[in-house]
């Protein structure tokens, strides 16, 4: 039997993630994160933050399946702004849009 129902949006609760203000980020600038299988299921489990490549995508996948409790502790307020304009081009316009009506402080 096929459902008739929607799916829910896959930005449904995204700004409820995103943290308030960019000063909440606490993540370290150096070293390495390792996520919880919860977050990282079918990837990498490990980064290194001062790889660019790796933090990308660290912080991409945070943005996608992180709660706001793992985008604190895990994402660098410094790093995010610097990383930014190439997180733009590489998450969906309509998340991209979320995160910078709550931080606007990511386009300056």
């Amino acid at each position: 039997m096929t459902s008739t129902e929607a799916l829910p949006s896959r930005l449904h609760g995204v700004v409820d993630r995103i943290p308030a203000t960019l000063g909440l980020l606490a993540g370290p600038d150096q070293g390495r994160v390792s996520l919880p299988v919860r977050l990282a299921w079918s990837g990498p489990t490990e980064f290194d933050v001062t790889d660019p490549r790796q933090r990308l995508t660290l912080y991409r996948t945070l943005m996608d399946c992180g709660q706001r409790d793992d985008i604190v502790r895990y994402v660098n307020a410094t790093l995010l702004r610097r990383d930014w304009p190439r997180i733009r081009r590489l998450t969906a316009r309509r998340v991209i849009a979320l995160w910078e009506r709550r931080l606007p402080e990511l386009t300056a």
